[in-house]
């Protein structure tokens, strides 16, 4: 239950069939199932996620993600499918498509990829715990970052960005990096506001330390490989 009221919750898992660094990479086996399986388990293992929806181009994908348990109600128009394609466009069409063809409206969604398999239950959990206790519009996943950043200004001048001066790590605090593991927004944020995650209402799930493994190169996926689960 969300806000005092049963809110329909959906989890949409985003692959295509192309991987330049790692062809088919989605539908590559990992600790024993295909990659493109991890966030349809984890979405299913989690009993206030309603619905499971698979958005792809692919058949092979389209077919994994029906043995696993996700719907894959149509195929990803090629249009959506360009490297160029940032993920909002993907999950407006997977909404509309819904709203239009069944008359199913999401309250709240939550976007997985297959490239971050080692997303815990736990941290889901923790983002829906966000959105009954709290009135934010998204949650997001982050990692602390202790490191010291520094800005290029016109001219090639480097000037101290964060922390302005230099202290020691326990006298300042650290910031947040997206880890690009788990993104939920209200249904308003992606198709009133047309954004990812709301910008003055968003909440955070820190990630703890090794726990995330992002899947782009070959470097990653042996290290995936090597991970103890």
């Amino acid at each position: 239950m969300l806000n005092n009221k049963k809110e329909k919750v959906i989890a949409i898992a985003l692959a295509r069939g192309g991987s330049k660094s790692i062809p088919r990479k989605n539908v590559l086996p990992l600790h024993g199932k295909p990659l493109v399986a991890w966030p349809i388990d984890l979405a299913k293992s989690i009993d206030r996620i309603d619905r499971v929806v698979m958005t792809t181009d692919d058949d092979e994908i389209a077919e994994i993600a029906k043995k696993h348990g996700a719907e894959v109600p149509f195929k990803r128009p090629m249009e959506l499918c360009d490297d160029e394609t940032t993920t909002l466009p993907v999950i407006r069409h997977c909404i509309e498509y819904l709203e239009n063809e069944e008359g199913y409206r999401p309250d709240v969604v939550l976007i997985l990829y297959p490239t971050n398999p080692f997303l815990k239950k736990e941290r889901v959990e923790q983002a829906l715990d966000l959105f009954e206790n709290t009135k934010c519009d998204s949650v997001l996943s982050v990692v602390k970052d202790w490191g010291r950043f520094w800005r290029n200004e016109e001219g090639g001048n480097y000037l101290p960005l964060h922390p302005k001066e230099r202290v020691n790590r326990q006298y300042y605090e650290p910031l947040y990096r997206e880890d690009g593991a788990m993104y939920f927004s209200r249904r308003n944020v992606l198709m009133d506001q047309n954004l990812l995650v709301s910008e003055d209402n968003t909440e955070f799930v820190v990630m703890e330390e090794g726990e995330h493994i992002d899947i782009d190169e070959i470097a990653d996926w042996k290290k995936a490989e090597e991970k103890e689960i």
